[in-house]
């Protein structure tokens, strides 16, 4: 069954089969889990969010337009999972006053991972959950800060402003450990 193209993989799945739904998680779940990490930080509770996600996954599969991406598809499933989570935490509200927020950005000891993806992301890991939520929803994701402000429940003007001192707050930090932008 490895292989298998995308459609029938999706009508297989809708049919029930165990082997077609594994070969789905199999094929997207190590990417969902890297989307899931970074709106939610942890690891272990992005494991959950993934988990959470597929089961909508599969329960809403019927639903899925096999013209589009699955793959986005499935995306859009786990970073709404994600944000749901962030929202039932309450970590994350709706208008933070950010000119209160005092963010400072850990030391690395090995200057080998600061040129590696992984050093970046663990940065953006480190910003506070606002600042990390808009920064993956706008420079990841590709949302605009308009559909960003509906989906947070904030002003267009939140989300921009989130965005730019997420930013700020990156350059800063590959300042700090002399790493040209």
């Amino acid at each position: 069954m490895n292989n298998m193209n995308e459609d029938s993989l999706v009508k297989k799945c809708v049919q029930g089969s165990r082997k077609a739904q594994k070969e789905l998680f199999d094929r997207y779940a190590p990417k969902m889990l890297a989307v899931a990490t970074r709106y939610i930080g942890d690891h272990e509770r992005a494991e959950d969010v993934l988990q959470d996600s597929f089961v909508k996954v599969f329960k809403h599969l019927e639903n899925f337009k096999l013209a589009g991406s699955l793959e986005g598809w499935i995306r859009k499933i786990v970073v709404n999972t994600a944000l749901d989570q962030l929202r039932k935490e309450k970590k994350y509200k709706s208008d933070i006053e950010l000119d209160s927020v005092n963010f400072e950005i850990g030391q690395s000891s090995d200057a080998e991972e600061m040129m590696q993806a992984d050093f970046l992301l663990d940065l953006v890991k480190q910003l506070p959950e606002g600042y990390r939520t808009v920064f993956n929803l706008f420079a990841i994701e590709g949302y605009s800060h308009k559909e960003i402000a509906d989906l947070l429940n904030v002003s267009e003007n939140t989300s921009k402003s989130q965005y730019s001192r997420a930013r700020g707050a990156l350059v800063k930090a590959l300042e700090k450990y002399n790493v040209e932008r």
